[in-house]
């Protein structure tokens, strides 16, 4: 039983990392999207900055070609934007910066009912808190800001995605800029499998995290590494020790 709910699990993160969303919807070519959610994207797209090579690709009438965007097959409906910076900012080659964004992530976003996958990782926000519109993002089941330049305060109300299955914040160890104030929302993420934070200061906090954890029925993978934790760890009940970090 075990097993197959490892390679359950497995074949989930699989779906929701390809960006594309493979399992659920497809690129929708040949179709055009929903001229609100065309606008909405359009609207996103003027408040990013950056010369990113992948944004030039947002122009004419169906979103679903765009580079980055993918939408459910049958409705046209925007599922993932995956605007993700692949390459190491420590390098800053100038593959990095073609593909860097910064700037501001607009409430146009909200448009987008249906999204399940936002990837903003490897880019430079310019230390602006990560947005709490986010939170009302309620089909979202993949949310990766890792290494997005966002700064302050997690937002509490990331805890109202109760769909999310991958959280990722995680931070270069040197550059810790977020940092949790309370746990309990995290309780709220009913269907969180994996949590990445990694670099996010967890001194505030205490021992509150490990019991918020216990208590997400389908949580499976966990990674904390350079997260100013200290003190006495007791069993996290809903993680096989082999999957900790």
């Amino acid at each position: 039983m075990e097993k197959s709910l490892s390679l359950g699990f497995l074949l989930v993160i699989s779906c929701l990392t390809t960006g594309d969303l493979a399992c659920q919807g497809t690129t929708g070519l040949q179709r055009d999207c929903l001229t609100v959610e065309r606008e909405a994207l359009l609207d996103i797209k003027n408040g990013l900055k950056g010369s990113s090579t992948l944004l030039s690709s947002w122009t004419g009438g169906n979103c679903c070609q765009w580079e980055g965007i993918a939408c459910e097959n049958n409705t046209k409906v925007v599922i993932s934007i995956n605007l993700r910076n692949p390459y190491p900012l420590e390098e800053m080659s100038e593959k990095w910066r073609l593909m860097n964004l910064s700037g501001e992530i607009r409430p146009s976003l909200l448009e987008l009912k249906s999204l399940r996958y936002l990837d903003l990782s490897g880019n430079t926000f310019e230390d602006i808190l990560i947005p709490e519109i986010f939170g009302s993002l309620k089909n979202l089941q993949y949310l990766n800001l890792s290494n997005g330049g966002f700064n302050g305060v997690v937002p509490p109300t990331l805890g109202n995605l109760s769909n999310l299955q991958f959280l990722d914040l995680s931070l270069n160890e040197f550059n810790q800029q977020l940092f949790m104030k309370d746990f309990e929302w995290m309780t709220s993420l009913v269907s969180l499998k994996k949590l990445k934070m990694d670099g996010v200061d967890f001194s505030m906090v205490g021992s509150q995290w490990m019991e918020a954890l216990n208590r997400l029925p389908f949580f499976m993978e966990l990674h904390l590494q350079y997260c100013g934790l200290f003190g006495p760890i007791s069993s996290l009940s809903s993680i096989n020790p082999k999957h900790w970090w």
